[in-house]
């Protein structure tokens, strides 16, 4: 999946404890996160902060985490720190091989 967060600028510290600590709730469940991309267009309210890319075992995975209760004990934390979330899920594709038509 692909989450586009738009995070609270006054709010850094908050989101990188939230982050963290999510981070490591979802490894629970086999999440990871795979990459994360900041923006530094701070100035514009209508661009997000980070993007990452964010893998789960399967769809069941993802619930379980989306349900912990660590995790929504983290609720308050997140709403601090975090304006908007866009998530998009996908099914991974293998990549194109150089030089392959």
């Amino acid at each position: 999946m692909v989450a586009l967060l738009f995070i609270d600028p006054d709010r850094g510290d908050q989101f990188e404890q939230f982050e963290s600590s999510a981070a490591t709730i979802m490894n629970r469940y086999g999440g990871k996160i795979e990459r994360r991309v900041r923006f530094e267009s701070r100035d514009d309210s209508s661009q997000p902060h980070e993007l990452h890319v964010v893998t789960f075992p399967d769809h069941e995975s993802f619930e379980r985490y989306r349900h912990d209760p660590d995790l929504q004990a983290l609720a308050a934390l997140r709403a601090e720190a975090i304006r908007r979330t866009v998530v998009w899920e996908g099914v991974d594709l293998a990549p194109f091989r150089s030089g392959v038509v």
